[in-house]
């Protein structure tokens, strides 16, 4: 069965009784973000390692992130998702507002909250980004050496897939009229103009027959009953774009070392280059971990490639956020 079949995201506390959920809320440059921290249903001796989760871009945290997170709290871990400022539940305006920088210190700020938890040990953090989040948790975690390991899932990096395409199929010239556009309505909503938005996905699944697999099973994701959430508005503004142009998360990857760094991928993911070309600029200890048969979206939700996929994850976490 598909780990989504049957299953609306606010219901998941009550999908298992290997692990408990707490609602919270912390600060991240000023703004209130909402979270859910994931925790097994049993007493772990002592203080407990911690994983933050990120989720994807247009994504909310009781999507995928949270599928994760579930997964990896019945494995003995904190799990803590949290939706990113301007998105979900969280604080911050515009609505929907996609920025790197902001969404790269909101990592940085929950693993600051775990740190303030009794029950878990400052010392033993790691991080897994989801999809554009397989941007920001290694971007963050280059100067944050508070996270002792770090894991991407589908990893995007946001610039590349927005201002050059998918596959780099874009030339400048669609940066340089964007840029224009989002000037424009930075000086519109000056004046008291809604922002304007655009579409992660498609709405519906018309036309797409021809379409990347990756924007196919966005649109089959984010906008059916198989993983889509209220308030996962599929929007986000046009001016985000600004922001995202400058945003190279990958850059200075080698900083992470000498913690290690795993990239999860499908074997066949039309986003896959990302974490192979991540890996290869980043230092060692590294590793790109390949699922056969998986593409970007399954690994999301389809049980087949989420189970291997976490027990990698089990296994890297374990292996170095030991006490």
């Amino acid at each position: 069965m598909d780990v989504g079949a049957g299953w609306t995201p606010d219901r998941c506390d009550r999908r298992t009784t290997d692990m408990q959920t707490t609602d919270v809320t912390f600060p991240s440059a000023g703004l209130a973000l909402a979270g859910i921290l994931f925790t097994p249903d049993e007493a772990v001796p002592g203080r407990m390692p911690a994983i933050v989760v990120s989720h994807p871009g247009g994504g909310v945290k009781e999507q995928t992130a949270s599928i994760y997170a579930r997964r990896l709290a019945e494995a003995g871990y904190a799990a803590l998702v949290f939706d990113a400022a301007y998105q979900g539940e969280s604080e911050g305006a515009p609505r929907g507002l996609e920025n790197p920088f902001q969404r790269s210190e909101d990592v940085r700020a929950a693993v600051t909250y775990l740190t303030t938890r009794d029950d878990v040990d400052p010392e033993r953090i790691g991080a897994l980004g989801i999809c554009a989040s397989g941007g920001y948790v290694p971007f963050a975690a280059q100067t944050d050496h508070r996270m002792k390991a770090v894991a991407t899932v589908s990893a995007v990096d946001i610039r590349s897939l927005l201002v050059e395409g998918l596959g780099r199929t874009q030339g400048p010239e669609v940066l340089q009229g964007l840029l224009e556009q989002a000037g424009a309505l930075r000086t519109a909503e000056a004046g008291g103009a809604a922002p304007a938005v655009l579409n992660w996905a498609p709405e519906g699944p018309e036309g797409l027959e021809e379409a990347p697999t990756l924007y196919r099973e966005a649109q089959d994701y984010y906008r059916t009953p198989r993983g889509g959430h209220e308030r996962s508005t599929n929007e986000w503004p046009l001016r985000s774009i600004d922001q995202i142009a400058q945003f190279d998360p990958y850059a200075m990857i080698d900083l992470i070392a000498p913690r290690p760094l795993l990239m999860i991928v499908g074997s066949d993911a039309d986003t896959a280059y990302f974490s192979r070309e991540a890996v290869e600029k980043a230092a060692e200890p590294k590793e790109l971990f390949e699922i056969d048969g998986a593409t970007h979206v399954s690994l999301y939700d389809r049980d087949e490639h989420v189970t291997p996929a976490v027990a990698k994850l089990t296994d890297f976490f374990g292996k170095h956020l030991a006490g």
